[in-house]
């Protein structure tokens, strides 16, 4: 393994992915591999169901015994298992460098541990994996060295993991979900899983209208595609546990504010709290999965919670129980 993937994903990380698996829990396109189900049709697989026959399918694939008992043509439809095609979008915005003293990990580190965690289950099942990091700006390409096309031979999660450590979050820099999701269909090409990772933290917070960037994502969903959302936070933004008067920067803008904590943090809390829940509220509605986490939990923790739906690892709770 190379240095990148061993920083990201050190020995006893790995032990512990052993243990998981990730399945499609919806129909995809690709070839067979026998893990997951896919929507093409063949005629060298298991038999699917009967359908009516229409103008220009082939005629070898009428099913006569069923012609001469009813007289209505009638398709024969196969099905086949396939390899599962996963991309990562990974926020490498200015806010996810932020890190606390109560946390071991920034959200970008333990974000980048995410998307190599993925990376790694994913190639295990002989499945394909990409990575696309967000942009500056709004703009609906991403640079191709911000992108890792799926591939799913071995050495890709070598470049994966380099590819995460080439372009931490930089000072100043807000990027785009919205860019970054908008290219989604002419990278993939055909239905896959998404797995969004991202603090979520842009300019439009209304928790009553999702973002721009989710309408997207929503729209992806119907076209296909199965879409996961991984929010990622800090503790101290979790549990806002500041007492002193204390000067908050914006990590993006550089904007300073001198506030007493004591004053603010009840708004801060319900304000954090219905962002969140409306993040979950709209995935919900729109059949995304979507989990938050703080950067205290372990990956492979976090990373099975997700995967099972179980709620074991330290999810940043609805309401947050953890904040008094």
């Amino acid at each position: 393994m190379s240095g990148a993937t061993l920083r990201l994903l050190p020995p006893e990380l790995l032990s512990r992915l052993k243990t998981l698996e990730l399945r499609s829990r919806r129909v995809v396109d690709g070839v067979l591999t026998g893990l997951h189900r896919s929507p093409l049709h063949g005629a060298s697989v298991e038999f699917s169901e009967h359908a009516q026959y229409s103008p220009g399918d082939e005629i070898r694939h009428i099913d006569w015994r069923v012609f001469g008992r009813s007289d209505r043509a009638m398709v024969r439809r196969y099905e086949h298992e396939t390899n599962l095609q996963v991309l990562v979008v990974l926020d490498v915005s200015s806010s996810m460098a932020y890190q606390s003293p109560a946390a071991p990990l920034s959200k970008w580190a333990f974000g980048a541990r995410l998307a190599a965690a993925l990376g790694y289950l994913v190639l295990r099942q002989q499945d394909a994996v990409g990575l696309l990091l967000t942009r500056d700006g709004g703009g609906r390409s991403a640079p191709s060295d911000t992108y890792l096309p799926p591939r799913a031979r071995s050495s890709h999660l070598e470049s994966l993991c380099e590819l995460l450590e080439k372009h931490p979050p930089s000072e100043r820099r807000a990027t785009s979900l919205l860019g970054a999701l908008s290219t989604l269909n002419e990278r993939l090409g055909r239905r896959g899983l998404v797995f969004v990772v991202s603090d979520f933290f842009e300019d439009e917070t209304r928790p009553d209208e999702p973002p721009a960037w989710f309408r997207v994502a929503a729209e992806l969903e119907r076209q296909g595609h199965h879409l996961g959302l991984l929010q990622v936070l800090d503790p101290w933004e979790v549990e806002f546990p500041f007492t002193d008067m204390t000067v908050f920067e914006s990590l993006e803008s550089g904007e300073r504010s001198t506030l007493d904590p004591r004053l603010v943090r009840s708004s801060y809390l319900d304000a954090l709290r219905s962002f969140t829940r409306g993040l979950r509220v709209h995935a919900a509605r729109s059949g995304l999965d979507f989990r938050a986490f703080d950067t205290r939990s372990p990956v492979d923790a976090a990373l099975a919670a997700f995967l099972t739906g179980n709620r074991a690892s330290r999810e940043a709770p609805e309401p947050f129980e953890g904040a008094p």
